[in-house]
């Protein structure tokens, strides 16, 4: 019953803030509530903040004793859904695949792919060496285990 309240009040929350979404959402059996949210342009503390009291404020702690937690998806954690990946579109990734593991740009998203882009050092069509060529790969969101960010420091 908590549970069901606990959605009601995020999703209701969440369509008031309509920039941000939420990426996980877990309820342990001692009442502990975990919500992970991301954001078209990030999340910030007072994001999280007005999540929190949006939820919390509408719930009886006499009823029920609970513990709430509401956080931003980490820089270094996976991108899980496909609204994450439009907000990184320039950015470099780091995905792998059922067939293999790529490093590239992201240059594009669809509905159903990404697109990234990287430069690879190939042997020369004729004659000896190697030339810098340009790659770009289409990724369906079926084919990835998982997707990074790769950050520069």
């Amino acid at each position: 019953m908590l549970k069901d309240k606990v959605e009601s009040l995020l999703g209701k929350a969440l369509e008031e803030h309509s920039s941000l979404f939420l990426v996980d959402f877990k309820m342990g059996s001692d009442n502990s509530i975990k919500v992970v949210l991301d954001g078209d342009e990030g999340v910030s503390l007072q994001d999280c903040m007005n999540i929190s009291r949006a939820i919390e404020h509408n719930l009886d702690r006499e009823e029920e004793d609970f513990s709430l937690e509401v956080t931003s998806a980490g820089a270094t954690s996976p991108l899980r859904l496909p609204r994450q990946y439009n907000k990184n579109v320039g950015r470099k990734l780091q995905v792998k695949t059922t067939s293999g593991q790529l490093e590239g740009t992201l240059v594009a998203t669809s509905t159903d792919s990404i697109t990234l882009e990287w430069k690879a050092r190939e042997p020369k069509p004729v004659g000896k060496g190697k030339v810098t060529v340009q790659k770009k790969q289409e990724i369906a969101f079926s084919d990835i285990q998982e997707a990074k960010v790769k950050l520069k420091f």
